[in-house]
């Protein structure tokens, strides 16, 4: 994995910029068959500098948390903050930089070059202890011309992902893709801490696909109380974004 703590964080401006088209975003772009290209979970070739990302993340000021920034449904149950663009509810929106990426130089660096493709959405999401995000598929045309990409900020042992039956814990330092075109939940189990992950969404680039082609992807199990706890929350299977 590259090691990243001596980067220089570059300044500039984002890459890309698009236009919602309706009240969940659609643009020009193939469709991706992410169960070839993902599976459920995969772990990149990837790695980010812990420590670094936490710290500049937990400098932000308190009062840009506190809302779910927009998201709707399964998603209320955590704190958000959007990066680029604006939650799919929110109707016709640009995807464009927001302020607070401005304050966050080494998420920039992240989001425009570790990760060797264009940014669209992306947002910090923040999970209660206790809580759980309950099985959805994310199913807007948008979602299935993009690569779902989640980088740990905030994190521990009991913080799980579950994607298309397989449960998986995302430590701090890796990049992971997920599926989000599956089924997907997350339960935080812990009784006192939070789970932050940077998420963010990317045009699949020729570089992007390499990366994913060398992925790990046998890093996941069956955990029946993970299943238990997300499904006793979601009454029936909704809508993500």
């Amino acid at each position: 994995m590259r090691a990243l703590s001596h980067q220089r964080v570059p300044q500039r401006e984002s890459r890309c910029r698009f236009w919602q088209t309706g009240p969940m975003l659609d643009f020009e772009g193939p469709m991706l068959d992410k169960t070839a290209l993902v599976g459920a979970c995969a772990r990149l070739p990837l790695a980010v500098d812990a420590a670094r990302l936490h710290e500049e993340v937990a400098a932000l000021p308190g009062s840009l948390w506190g809302t779910p920034a927009g998201r709707v449904g399964v998603h209320l149950t955590a704190e958000a903050l959007f990066l680029r663009g604006h939650a799919p509810a929110e109707g016709d929106r640009p995807i464009e930089d927001r302020a607070p990426l401005a304050a966050l130089p080494y998420v920039r660096w992240i989001i425009e070059t570790l990760i060797p493709a264009a940014p669209m959405r992306c947002l910090l999401a923040r999970l209660p202890a206790g809580a759980t995000i309950a099985p959805h598929i994310d199913r807007a045309p948008y979602f299935s011309k993009t690569v779902r990409i989640h980088v740990p900020v905030e994190t521990h042992d009991l913080a799980y992902m579950l994607c298309a039956g397989e449960c998986y814990v995302m430590r701090p330092s890796e990049v992971w893709a997920l599926n989000n075109c599956a089924q997907h939940a997350v339960w935080n189990a812990h009784a006192d801490l939070s789970r932050t992950h940077l998420i963010c969404d990317f045009l699949p680039s020729p570089k992007l696909l390499e990366l994913l082609g060398r992925a790990e992807r046998s890093l996941g199990a069956y955990n029946a109380e993970a299943e238990r706890q997300v499904r006793a929350r979601r009454g029936a299977v909704a809508v993500g974004g």
